[in-house]
This record gives C-alpha cells, sequence and structure tokens, in this order.
C-alpha cells in the first residue's frame, strides 16, 4: 500500500497549480461577479490539457488515469472556490468520458477536440421537471424517423447550456426511445445546443455564478441517428457510469475549496488578536480547526481510493464513489461554515469570499451529481444487498 503520488502526478500537480495560482486565483472574484468564466481562461486551459485529461489521444486528450483527473479537480476546486470552473471541468470530464468510451468514431472526432481545446462545452441533460434524482421517470422522448431522430421534451437545472449555445458544443441528453419501458427504454443523444429548436432559459442559482443553470427545451428537434451515444435502451446503464466518474471528480473539486477556505481561515486564527491573545490560542478554535483538518484528510483518502477503483475496474467502485461524494462536500460545506465564524463580519463579506465558496459548495449537496440521500442509498444498497 503505497499513499504516495507518483513522480509524473507530482509534476502534473505542480505545473496545474502554478498555471492556476496564475491564471485563476487572481480571476476568481471577476467569475463570481461577472457571472462568467473567461474565454481565454478556458482557452489556455485547453492548452495545458485540463479539458480532456482522461480521453484518448485519438482525440487529443492525456489518456491519464482517474486519481491524476482528481489530482486536477482538486488544484482547480483550490483557485476558483466559487466551484464554477470546477463545474466545467466535472461536465467535461465525467460526460466527456461517455462519449470518448461509447460514441462513434465520426461523433467523438466531431466533438471532442474542440472540448478539449476550449472551444466548445459538453455537459449532460438529465434533470426534469419531474424530478431530479429519478433518472427512469424522465419524459423526454426520441423518435425514430428515417435517418434522424426527433426529440422533444424539457430539461431544468441544466449547467452550461447558455455556454453551449454562445460558444458551441451541446448536451448528452438522456431520452426515451422506449416510452413504454422505464430505465431500460432511455438512451443517450448528443444533441448540439446550436440546433433549431433548442431553447434555452436561464436559471438564477444562489452560487456556481460563472457558469450557468438554464431550462432546455427540445421542440422537435431533429437529431442524426449516429448521434446516438452507446446503445439504444441502454442509456441508463451508460449514465452511471457517467455519474460514477462525474461524483469522484465533484469529491476533488470540493476538496480543494476546503483546502483554499481552511487554509484562509488558519492563517487568519493564527494572526488575529481578540481579548489579548491570537485566536488560535482558544482552546475551542484550535480544536475545531484540528478537528477540521483531520476531517478533511479522511475525506481526501475516501476521494483518492475512490478515483484508484475506478481505475482498478473494481466492481464496488460505485458505492466507494457514493462514500466520496457523500463525504467531501458536507465535510467542504463544515470547513467554510466554520472558518466564516471565525472571521466573523469579514468572513461574512463578499472580500473573503468565503461565502462564495459556500454558496458553490451547498450545490452538491441539494442535487447537483446526485443528492446527499441518493448517495447514502446507493451506500446502503451495496452493504445490505
Amino acid at each position: 500500500m503505497d499513499f504516495e503520488f507518483s513522480e509524473e502526478e507530482k509534476l502534473l500537480k505542480e505545473d496545474i497549480h502554478e498555471f492556476l495560482a496564475k491564471k485563476l486565483r487572481p480571476i476568481m472574484k471577476n467569475i463570481d461577479q461577472e457571472e462568467k468564466i473567461p474565454r481565454d481562461f478556458v482557452r489556455e486551459a485547453g492548452k495545458m490539457g485540463i479539458w480532456g485529461t482522461i480521453f484518448s489521444k485519438d482525440v487529443g486528450g492525456l489518456q491519464l488515469p482517474m486519481t491524476s483527473a482528481v489530482v486536477i479537480a482538486e488544484e482547480l476546486g483550490w483557485a476558483d472556490f466559487s466551484l464554477a470552473t470546477g463545474v466545467m471541468y466535472v461536465l467535461e470530464e465525467g460526460w466527456g468520458y461517455v462519449l470518448d468510451k461509447l460514441g462513434n468514431n465520426d461523433l467523438r472526432q466531431e466533438v471532442l477536440p474542440k472540448v478539449i481545446e476550449g472551444e466548445h462545452f459538453l455537459g449532460v441533460a438529465s434533470t426534469e421537471p419531474t424530478g431530479g434524482s429519478d433518472v427512469a421517470s424522465i419524459r423526454t422522448q426520441a423518435i425514430r424517423e428515417g435517418d434522424h431522430y426527433v426529440i422533444s421534451g424539457q430539461k431544468v437545472y441544466i449547467s452550461g447550456a447558455l455556454e453551449a449555445k454562445e460558444w458551441g458544443g451541446g448536451h448528452l441528453v438522456l431520452t426515451k426511445t422506449n416510452p413504454k419501458e422505464k430505465h431500460k427504454g432511455i438512451s443517450i443523444i448528443y444533441v448540439p445546443a446550436t440546433l433549431d429548436n433548442v431553447r434555452v432559459s436561464k436559471i438564477n442559482n444562489m452560487g456556481r455564478m460563472g457558469i450557468s443553470t438554464a431550462i432546455v427545451s427540445y421542440d422537435n428537434v431533429e437529431v442524426p441517428l449516429r448521434n446516438l451515444v452507446g446503445e439504444e435502451n441502454r442509456g441508463f446503464y451508460h449514465a452511471m457510469e457517467g455519474f460514477n466518474h462525474a461524483r469522484v471528480l465533484v469529491a476533488g473539486i470540493c476538496l480543494g475549496a476546503a483546502r483554499a477556505i481552511l487554509d484562509q481561515g488558519i492563517e487568519y486564527i493564527k494572526n488575529r488578536e481578540a481579548f489579548g491573545q491570537k485566536l488560535k490560542d482558544f482552546q475551542a478554535i484550535a480544536f475545531e480547526a484540528s478537528e477540521l483538518y483531520t476531517r478533511l484528510e479522511m475525506a481526501r483518502l475516501l476521494t483518492y481510493k475512490a478515483a484508484w477503483a475506478i481505475d482498478k475496474g473494481l466492481r464496488d467502485a460505485h458505492i466507494i464513489v457514493a462514500m466520496a461524494k457523500l463525504t467531501s462536500p458536507q465535510t467542504a460545506l463544515d470547513i467554510a461554515k466554520s472558518v466564516m465564524m471565525w472571521m466573523g463580519g469579514y468572513g461574512y463579506s463578499k472580500d473573503a469570499m468565503i461565502e462564495a465558496g459556500f454558496r458553490g459548495i451547498v450545490s452538491y449537496l441539494v442535487g447537483a451529481e446526485g443528492a446527499m440521500n441518493i448517495m447514502k442509498l446507493i451506500i446502503s444498497r451495496g452493504i445490505l444487498g
């Protein structure tokens, strides 16, 4: 058993950290306030290979293991703890992986190189007005007509919908190709956001302001049959693999955000004085810091174990991933809350940016990539049968 990064991972972490410290951390506040991730940064990150960490080399990816992808996720969470950039990374990597693995070669070559370069956006459209976690009950339908599908339905809380519309790109849409079935009638179809009759309406979230969230409506949208990803009516199972990859990246992103916020909090209590002594010398604060630091390390070990389990192809990888997704966001939220309280009024202000991290982290508890109770359901089924 070896807990040390490989030499390649150490160099990757160092290079990515240096790049993000220079190019992303200084613009984090602007991303949150201006509600957009600058295209220049997205393209520069593309040159670093950030958007194609685990993709195949024939489409321009680095073809690195999942553990390396988590290394980058953690650094992105550290550099932009509002989590907007991290959300983009989770979508590109987690769902780009599904397209890379299961898409036909023409579709892969058409979509993925532009995603990797930072020219196009790629996401997933799963959640519907009638429910998010109950994927089997989606109502969006795709009907075969000649050499294309005709897709009709509505998706809600879809990340990156405006970016896909404006930059180019699209979403892997979960849709019923056999409406009589539940989960066995779902397929995944890549739908470019620029097609006719794809309409996008922005939703105003409380956090992750730099990336859009929207309602996406498909009104008899015609999509070529070749845009089917994987097997027809096997989309539910393909999507579960995508969620697995996305969830471990979520855990990594939250680790980085928690690390950045806790570091800021520790620096504050080491220097701030009250009642004639440093805040760090108050046992209540010191003990809380030690507990949070320990919980963060526990979450990190669990997250990297989940990435390792995916790389090894373990049968119970999804259970370990669910544990990481259950643990890391909650730990990050607790750290943000405690640091905010250590800092008092300053922690509550937008100058400290802790509140931006708090707002962003909450999204991964309420539902994004699977709500907390869904993670508990996965784990309980795994351990109880």
